[in-house]
């Protein structure tokens, strides 16, 4: 049986900062011949680096899977990423300043290619069938090593050219300025898993296994700890407080591993945002839903949008 496009199998790449999963993504959601590979870096062409991996990881799952070929590829990055010029404006960690991806990924592959912020379109995923897909103004933050965040207003996307959503370097209160003293710093260095980890190993000397270590000391007591872990829920409420003010957020989801914290991090943000609060409607805060694999799902929509799926 031959299918038509829009029932057709896309290939999907997710590629981060260490590694880039890709796989056959059915008309089902289902994911095919999964890989997870090292991202290459190359700091003479770290674009075309990352094209020709893909494209190879396009011939192993053509080989593997010759009675399915795909029609279309979605491809998703970090950093800044204007979708609609195809263009990877700039990638702190893997190298790229605006580096032609759709143009040259489509020259590599032989087939269409979707191209979009990774954050942004494993985020659409999580709103269209995740926690907050009954609400129309979300904000998706995804709290990690960094942060990164994609806003919706009014139902849609806010992209600006691939600039907004950058929550991890809005301006916060510096915790570390001292009762006498302001100043401030980025959400990321305060709010980020692995601030909260760093910060503590630099106010204690104690290294600690991560985010997960320092609220497990917090509450077995360590004075140092819940300190550190009180800054990142202050930080974090600050923000999402700013966007309830700046756009009328309804709900905001958290993802990535800070995430796995569910209420012991939800709880005490909620009361924080609820106190920081005067009028304004209550934001909902809800855990993201869809996994590591929400990333992969989401290129996989984009590129099936190409062939007159839905997305």
């Amino acid at each position: 049986m031959v299918l038509g496009a829009a029932e057709s199998p896309v290939l999907s790449f997710d590629v981060g900062g260490t590694d880039i999963k890709a796989g056959l993504v059915d008309a089902r959601g289902t994911v095919l011949g999964m890989r997870r590979v090292p991202t290459p870096l190359d700091p003479a062409r770290p674009g075309e680096a990352v094209l020709d991996r893909l494209a190879g990881l396009k011939a192993e799952l053509a080989s593997e899977f010759p009675e399915a070929p795909a029609k279309a590829a979605g491809i998703i990055v970090p950093g800044i990423v204007d979708s609609v010029a195809g263009v990877g404006v700039y990638s702190a960690n893997l190298g790229w300043r605006n580096f032609p991806f759709k143009a040259e990924a489509e020259k590599r592959l032989g087939i269409p290619v979707a191209f979009d912020h990774d954050v942004r379109s494993a985020a659409a995923v999580e709103h269209s069938f995740g926690g907050s897909k009954e609400f129309n103004d979300v904000v998706v933050m995804v709290v990690g090593t960094g942060i990164a965040a994609a806003v919706f207003s009014g139902g849609k996307a806010v992209t600006a050219g691939g600039f907004a959503g950058e929550l991890g370097h809005a301006q916060v209160p510096d915790p570390d300025a001292g009762p006498d003293a302001t100043g401030s710093t980025i959400l990321e260095a305060v709010g980020s898993a692995g601030a909260i980890a760093k910060r503590y190993h630099r106010a204690s000397g104690n290294p600690v296994d991560g985010a997960r270590g320092v609220l497990l000391r917090a509450s077995a007591g360590d004075a140092v700890a819940a300190r550190v872990w009180a800054d990142a829920v202050d930080a974090l409420a600050f923000t999402i407080c700013q966007c309830v003010n700046i756009m009328g957020t309804e709900a905001v989801v958290i993802g990535g591993g800070l995430a796995e914290a569910g209420d012991e991090l939800l709880e005490p943000l909620r009361k924080r945002v609820d106190a920081i609060l005067d009028f304004q409607r209550r934001p909902h805060l809800i855990r993201a839903q869809l996994g590591q694999d929400a990333g992969l799902l989401g290129a996989a929509l984009n590129a099936r949008a190409l062939l007159g799926g839905t997305r």
